[in-house]
């Protein structure tokens, strides 16, 4: 069983939303116990496990501030792996870019998934875990030419990128694996619903992606650190 996540222990953030629920889902599957973070009271009416007795809610934790991310993992018993999904995006010309909007980008994508990770290795290394950490970058923040006209949030995901194979790097000694996925565009209805004239076919499906975040943080991942996984689908 030890390369199994039978009754490990995974925070989930963003595990309220579309790509959240199919990889809470697959953890689900495997074993997991899934924590996750909501930003509100209550968990959204479309969330598909608020019952689940493997799935341990935590409300109104906001991950962009510091002491409330640090109370929240300290409440996570054996913490295995810290799977970062929270996140958001905008679109702009650059011109039209205001600067509140560009810190709203590095908050919600950079700043979180940083406090996260610091708070996640803070748990692994105290207790000696030779655990996981897993990440959401995106195509933009690997193919800078594609950020064209999402200048900041193609910055706060190329930070992330970063951030994450610097991590990877200072952390190999400890045997903490660290990676992140890079997807172009996801299947979501919200995306649909934007984008209705575009080619579904192209876009990489929520299953696909939890299949490769799940295996990432899965005991199985013997080795891959630093990994920078893209998740292109047909695009």
């Amino acid at each position: 069983m030890a390369d199994t996540l039978d009754g490990r222990h995974i925070v989930v953030t963003g595990g309220t939303g579309a790509l959240g629920g199919a990889v809470v889902g697959k953890l689900l599957g495997e074993g997991a116990i899934c924590h996750v973070p909501n930003a509100h009271a209550a968990a959204p009416a479309h969330f598909p496990f608020p019952a689940d007795e493997r799935v341990r809610l935590a409300h109104n934790v906001d991950l962009a501030d510091s002491a409330k991310v640090e109370a929240f993992y300290a409440s996570v018993p054996d913490l295995w792996a810290s799977i970062q999904l929270a996140g958001g995006f905008t679109a702009a010309p650059v011109e039209k870019i205001e600067s509140a909007s560009f810190a709203e980008m590095m908050d919600t994508n950079a700043r979180t998934t940083f406090l996260c990770c610091r708070a996640a290795i803070r748990s692994m290394l105290a207790s000696g875990t030779a655990g996981r950490i897993v990440n959401v970058t995106a195509r933009a923040g690997l193919d800078l030419r594609r950020g064209s006209g999402m200048v900041a949030y193609a910055a706060s995901k190329a930070a992330v990128a970063a951030m994450t194979v610097a991590m990877a790097e200072e952390l190999k000694g400890k045997g903490i694996l660290v990676n992140a996925v890079a997807p172009s565009t996801l299947d979501t209805p919200a995306n649909r619903a934007g984008m209705p004239a575009a080619d579904f076919g192209k876009w990489v499906s929520l299953e696909a992606a939890a299949e490769a975040i799940a295996y990432l943080a899965s005991p199985a991942n013997l080795a891959m650190s630093g990994t920078l996984v893209p998740l292109y689908g047909k695009a």
